[in-house]
């Protein structure tokens, strides 16, 4: 499995700031949407209730959403880097400002996991989190995740 078969050059965003988790949600919800046709609303009450069993924030400011939905075709992926960091309830207390948003058919079973470890292995790369920190073009930050060495390794 590689991020460029589950990250679109369109599924990435730069935005200066969010107010809440549930305002991050309503725009991954809706970009969701947008790029990979799921319902909107579905998608953010998956994401609510995922987060009710523990928040997502892994810390160092990343956190990975994810969430199965019936609607999902395959297992796709937003990023998102915020400017300015926000409170998300992490481990670790840090605020967030890198978020990699994944979503699975609900029946996607083993995908969804081998998926979610990828992502999670390309975002503890710290030199990698710096160079995304470090650009607003979402077409380096593409390049940059989708050609991150951990991409290869599942």
């Amino acid at each position: 499995m590689q991020l460029s078969k589950i990250l679109s050059p369109d599924a990435i965003r730069v935005v200066g700031a969010m107010s809440s988790k549930k305002r991050l949600f309503h725009e991954l919800g809706e970009l969701a949407h947008t790029v990979h046709g799921l319902p909107a609303e579905r998608t953010i009450e998956a994401l609510m209730e995922r987060e009710t069993l523990g928040p997502t924030g892994v810390g160092h400011g990343i956190a990975l959403p994810h969430a199965r939905l019936d609607e999902a075709e395959a297992v796709r992926g937003l990023f998102m880097r915020i400017e300015k960091p926000m409170e998300f309830g992490s481990a670790d207390r840090q605020p967030v400002d890198l978020v990699f948003a994944l979503f699975a058919p609900a029946s996607a079973g083993v995908d969804h996991l081998k998926a979610l470890a990828l992502v999670s292995r390309t975002m503890r790369d710290q030199s990698l989190c710096a160079k995304l920190r470090a650009n607003d073009d979402p077409a380096v930050l593409h390049t940059l995740l989708t050609e991150a060495p951990a991409s290869a390794a599942a």
